[in-house]
C-alpha cells in the first residue's frame, strides 16, 4: 500500500535524513556519470525497512527528478541532442510499457547473474576498443536505424521493469549501436530514461509501492549528485567517462555476483 508518511518530521529520524539524502548524491553522480547508483540506493532504502517493491518504486522519484536536473545541465552545456533522443527515446518508451504489463517469472539470482555476465563483457570492449567508446560515428558509422529501434526497444523492456543498471547497456547501445561518443551518449542515457521513467512511477504509485515522502528526500540528493555529475562529464569528456564507466562495471557486476550466490 502506499505509505502514511507524509512531510512530518516525526515519520523519519534526523539521522535518516543524512542517510537518504547522502546515498543519494553518491548514487545521482554515479548514475549521471554512467550507471549502477539504483544498486546502492535499494539495499539503503530496504535496510531503512522499506519492502523491496516499495524501495524500487520509490527510488522512481529520485531518478525522474535526478534526471531533469541532468537534462536540463546537459542542454546548458550544449551537449544534449533532443531529436536523437527521442529517435532512440520512443523505441525505448514503447519497450518500457510492455516491460510494465508483461506478467513473467523470473529467477532473481538468474537475473542477477545474467546481467553480471553482460557487465562484464561490456568492461573488456571498453577496454579492449577504447577508441570506438571515445570517437563519435564519423569514424565508426552506426547501424541501420530499423535495427536501433530493436535494441533501444528490447532496452526499454529491461528498464520498465527492473531499471537498475540499465544505463549501462544504453550506454552500449549508443556509441555501439548508434555511433555516439561517450560523452554524447551519457547525456543521452539520461534523455532516454527520463522519457520512461514517469510511467513506471506511476505502475508503482497505482500498485501502492511509493513512499512519497521517502523518494523527495532521497530526490534531494539524487539531484544535488546529477548537478555535480554533469559537470565532472563536461570537464573530464569522453576519456574520463570511460576509465569511470569501467569502475562502476566492475564494482556493479561485482556486487551483483556476490548477491546471487549469497543466495543460490
Amino acid at each position: 500500500m502506499i505509505s502514511p508518511c507524509l512531510p512530518d518530521c516525526a515519520c523519519m529520524e534526523w539521522y535518516t535524513y543524512i542517510i537518504v539524502i547522502g546515498i543519494g548524491i553518491i548514487a545521482g553522480i554515479i548514475n549521471t556519470l554512467a550507471a549502477g547508483g539504483s544498486l546502492l540506493v535499494l539495499p539503503v532504502l530496504m535496510a531503512l525497512g522499506l519492502p523491496p517493491n516499495m524501495a524500487n518504486g520509490t527510488n522512481r522519484i529520485a531518478i525522474f527528478l535526478q534526471n531533469v536536473v541532468g537534462v536540463n545541465r546537459f542542454h546548458k552545456e550544449k551537449v544534449m541532442d533532443f531529436p536523437s533522443g527521442f529517435k532512440v527515446g520512443i523505441p525505448a518508451l514503447v519497450g518500457a510499457i510492455a516491460g510494465a504489463f508483461i506478467a513473467v517469472n523470473l529467477n532473481d539470482e538468474v537475473m542477477k547473474l545474467a546481467i553480471a555476465g553482460i557487465m562484464i563483457l561490456v568492461f573488456f570492449l571498453m577496454l579492449l576498443k577504447p577508441n570506438r567508446w571515445i570517437n563519435s560515428h564519423e569514424e565508426h558509422p552506426p547501424i541501420p536505424y530499423w535495427v536501433q529501434v530493436g535494441v533501444f526497444f528490447f532496452v526499454g523492456i529491461y528498464g520498465g521493469f527492473i531499471q537498475a543498471g540499465v544505463g549501462f547497456f544504453l550506454l552500449t547501445s549508443l556509441v555501439l549501436g548508434s555511433g555516439f561518443e561517450l560523452l554524447k551518449a551519457n547525456a543521452l542515457k539520461i534523455f532516454v530514461i527520463l522519457l520512461y521513467t514517469p510511467l513506471a512511477l506511476v505502475i508503482f504509485f497505482l500498485h501502492g509501492d511509493v513512499d512519497i515522502w521517502m523518494g523527495l528526500v532521497l530526490a534531494v540528493g539524487n539531484m544535488l549528485g546529477a548537478l555535480i555529475g554533469t559537470k565532472i562529464a563536461v570537464k573530464g569528456g569522453a576519456v574520463f567517462i570511460r576509465y569511470f564507466v569501467l569502475v562502476a562495471i566492475l564494482v556493479a557486476s561485482t556486487k551483483l555476483i556476490l548477491d546471487a550466490f549469497k543466495v543460490l
